[in-house]
Formats: structure tokens, sequence, C-alpha cells
């Protein structure tokens, strides 16, 4: 009987010492942790639901006046903006807004909304028949310009870290939308125990928690033009609807196709 006594003790001596290793493996491990996104009901998430064109409309006035200060979506075109979010008059104006890739200020000098009010109406195409480069008016066969000329531009002006092209973005991004709508929405105070070094920001959706993009979006970063409400979260909805559109431009298109089969 001695025997089972001190047996079962045992037991539960290492049944105790093993879950207070394992709470301290998990205590250690937090800081490499990444939440997931949760499943959002978006508007056009069924088999057959098409895409909000009103969100599509206020989601490319976001990537204008906050995401295209530090983001490019080079395999997008004003053309295809046509029927979309805009009419043809309305993308051919947008083109010639445009101006080519200048070098970009420290990020901490400039506001988002900032970078659009001081357009160009020329672009830089060529070579031309005497190989020299030339500026010409922006036109609807455009595609979107970058914020910086070149990659290292680009990293001087983030602290070192590349902006991703977001044109694909939410087909790049495990969790696709609900990924991204969770990375915007998502920044917090890091728990008790983590650290974030400097020049990052905690955010539990971002593998390894510790991303060097600043919150970019917050309530009334901007006045839409539709007079929707501007809070975070319609934000951030609305640029995902957006950017799932750029990712995905026959989305409605084949879904009628399904239905008609």
């Amino acid at each position: 009987r001695g025997g089972k006594v001190a047996v079962s003790a045992l037991g539960l001596l290492v049944a105790g010492g093993g879950g207070l290793a394992l709470a301290l493996r998990s205590a250690l491990d937090a800081g490499e942790l990444e939440m997931h996104p949760p499943a959002f009901p978006w508007s056009h998430g069924g088999a057959l639901d098409a895409l909000d064109h009103a969100s599509l409309r206020r989601g490319f006035q976001v990537y204008k006046q906050v995401c295209s200060a530090c983001h490019s979506m080079e395999y997008v075109a004003f053309r295809n903006l046509i029927g979309v979010t805009h009419t043809e008059a309305e993308a051919k104006a947008l083109a010639e807004e445009v101006r080519p890739p200048l070098p970009a200020p420290p990020r901490a000098a400039l506001s988002p909304p900032q970078l659009i009010l001081c357009p160009q109406v020329e672009v830089q195409d060529g070579p031309d028949e005497n190989g020299e480069m030339f500026m010409r008016p922006g036109k609807i066969s455009d595609y979107f310009p970058k914020p910086y000329p070149n990659a290292e531009a680009a990293r001087a002006a983030n602290n070192g870290a590349l902006p991703p092209d977001l044109s694909y973005i939410v087909n790049a991004r495990h969790g696709g939308e609900d990924y991204v709508f969770s990375l915007l929405t998502g920044y917090c105070d890091p728990p008790a125990g983590v650290t974030v070094r400097e020049g990052l920001h905690y955010n539990p959706y971002f593998p390894g928690q510790a991303i060097g993009m600043a919150p970019p979006i917050y309530n009334e970063i901007l006045e839409y033009d539709d007079g929707t409400p501007a809070t975070m979260s319609q934000i951030a909805k609305d640029i995902c609807t957006f950017l799932r559109w750029a990712a995905e431009p026959e989305h409605d298109h084949r879904k009628r196709m399904g239905l008609k089969v």
C-alpha cells in the first residue's frame, strides 16, 4: 500500500512539473505567437454575391489618399476603374493628376492625405525615336504610379522595410481580406512580458507580432466623398473590398457566369 501511495505521489509530482514547464514554455513563446483572423461576413462572400461597388469607390479613395503614400498597385491601370468605381471621364481626370515618382521625404514628415494634393499633370514616357525619355500628360492606359522611384528609396523612407505592392495582396496572404482587415484594425499595446523594438509596432495578427508599418488608419483620417462616416472599421472594410477587386477583377463576372450555368 505504501508503494502505491509513493507511485501516486510521484505521478502527481511529474504531472505538476510537466504542467509548470508547459506554462513557462507558453510564457516564453508568447511573443512568437500570432492570432488568426476571424472570418468576417463580407457582402461578397456568398457563391452568388457581387462586390459592393459603393464600397469599391470608397476603397479607391482610401488607397489614393492613404495607402498610395507608401504602397504601389503597379498592376492596376486607370482604365480598369471604368464601369467599376468611376466613369470614363472620371478615370481620365484621375490619370491626368498623377505624378512621376519622386524621392520621398522622411515618413514622419508627411501625412498620407497630403501626398496627393500636389499632383503634376505629366508623366515620364519613352524612349522616343532618338532614344530620349520625354514627359507627357497622363492617360487612362497608364498604371497607378509608384510612390517611390526604386526599392532603395522605399526602404530609406520606411526604416529599412519595403512596403509590398497591394495589387494581389489579398491573394498573397493567408486569410485574404480577413487577414488584411484584422491587421489594419489590430494594432494595440503589447501584452506584459513582450517588448517591441524601437521603430516597430505591436500587432498580434502580423507574423512575429512586430510590424514596421505604423497604424495607417484611424477614425476620420479622411472624409468620404459620399458622406459615409469614416470610422476605422469602415475604412478597413472599404479598402479590403477594393483590394479584393484588384486581385480578382473578374469576381462579379465569374459569379454571373456561374449563375447562368
